[in-house]
């Protein structure tokens, strides 16, 4: 079974950006440990990364279209993006949102919503790069 780890703007940085927030594993060992767990689910698993929203929806549509699983950490996107909403809403396969961080326990008042949450089969926040892990499990089973 394939699943899609979609991951939006800046989490290419990771292991650089704010480790105290992110850790210290770059997108590169996550993307790694991702194909490796997914490899142990029987999963095909393929991890990619951008900074440009479009190329995200197109992602998440062709996804919609596929009837392929999904595991979305949107990043900023997650707060605001109407346009995300949209693509997660016609997702038929399921989607498990996953934040590093815990965005509902951060201090800024604009972290505490997102516009994927109502289209996730379950999320995830709060436990680092294991999240994606946990993510992956849920995908396996059934569903």
């Amino acid at each position: 079974m394939k699943v899609l780890v979609l991951n939006g703007p800046n989490l290419g940085r990771l292991g650089r950006r704010q480790p105290e927030i992110y850790g210290s594993t770059t997108h590169a060992e996550l993307a790694h440990q991702c194909v490796e767990w997914g490899s142990g689910l029987d999963l095909e698993v393929e991890v990619r990364q951008t900074n440009h929203e479009g190329e995200l929806l197109d992602w998440l549509n062709t996804a919609a279209d596929d009837g392929v699983r999904v595991v979305l950490n949107a990043g900023a996107w997650t707060h605001y993006s109407l346009a995300l909403w949209d693509a997660c809403a016609q997702l038929s396969a399921p989607l498990v949102e996953v934040h590093i961080s815990d965005p509902k326990q951060r201090p800024e008042e604009f972290r505490h919503t997102s516009v994927v949450e109502p289209h996730a089969a379950l999320t995830i926040a709060g436990e680092g790069v294991d999240g994606y892990r946990r993510a992956l499990e849920f995908l396996a089973g059934p569903g």
